[in-house]
C-alpha cells in the first residue's frame, strides 16, 4: 500500500497551505480515531478559483475543478491536524455544496471533482460515501464548497 504522501509526489500535487477561517472555526479536528475539516473553498495559490453559480455562468468542468481544489485544501487542513498526511489511513464520507441556478442538477458531477482527486491519492482507502448539496448561495461568492471526514491509522 503506497502511502500517501509518496501518492502525491507520484501525481505530482502538493498539498497547499491551510487557509486561515472566514470566521469563528477551526479549519480541522480531530476526534478519537476520526479528523473532519471545516468546509473549504477553491482557492489555488492564495486566490479563488473561480466565482458564480453553476448554471449560471460557471461550467460544470469549472465547478469540478473547483471541486478538487476544496477537496485538496480539506486534505491540507486534516493533515495538520492529523500530524501529516500518512497519518490518515481513509476517506469516510465527503460532502460537497454547489451553489446552483434552480434550474441545474449536476451537483454530483461536479462534487466528482473532489471525489476523483481523493480516490487517486488514497486509491481504494479513499472510497468515501458522499453527499452532494445543491444551494444558493455559498461564501465568497464560490461555486463550490467541501468538507471531508478522514479515519487516523491506528
Amino acid at each position: 500500500m503506497t502511502a500517501p504522501s509518496a501518492r502525491l509526489a507520484e501525481l505530482g500535487i502538493e498539498l497547499p497551505a491551510v487557509a486561515t477561517p472566514l470566521a469563528s472555526y477551526v479549519p480541522s479536528k480531530v476526534t478519537g480515531d476520526t479528523v473532519r475539516s471545516s468546509g473549504q473553498l477553491p482557492f489555488v495559490g492564495g486566490k479563488l478559483l473561480v466565482t458564480g453559480r453553476l448554471g449560471a455562468g460557471v461550467s460544470v468542468d469549472d465547478g469540478y475543478q473547483a471541486a478538487r481544489a476544496c477537496a485538496l485544501n480539506s486534505l491540507a487542513a486534516v493533515a495538520e491536524a492529523a500530524g501529516g498526511i500518512d497519518s490518515i489511513d481513509s476517506i469516510i464520507h465527503v460532502t460537497g455544496f454547489v451553489a446552483s441556478d434552480p434550474s441545474f442538477f449536476e451537483q454530483p458531477t461536479v462534487v466528482n471533482g473532489a471525489s476523483d482527486v481523493l480516490g487517486e491519492i488514497f486509491g481504494e482507502r479513499g472510497r468515501h460515501t458522499r453527499s452532494a448539496v445543491g444551494v444558493a448561495v455559498l461564501p465568497m461568492n464560490v461555486p463550490v464548497e467541501v468538507e471531508i471526514t478522514c479515519r487516523l491509522v491506528g
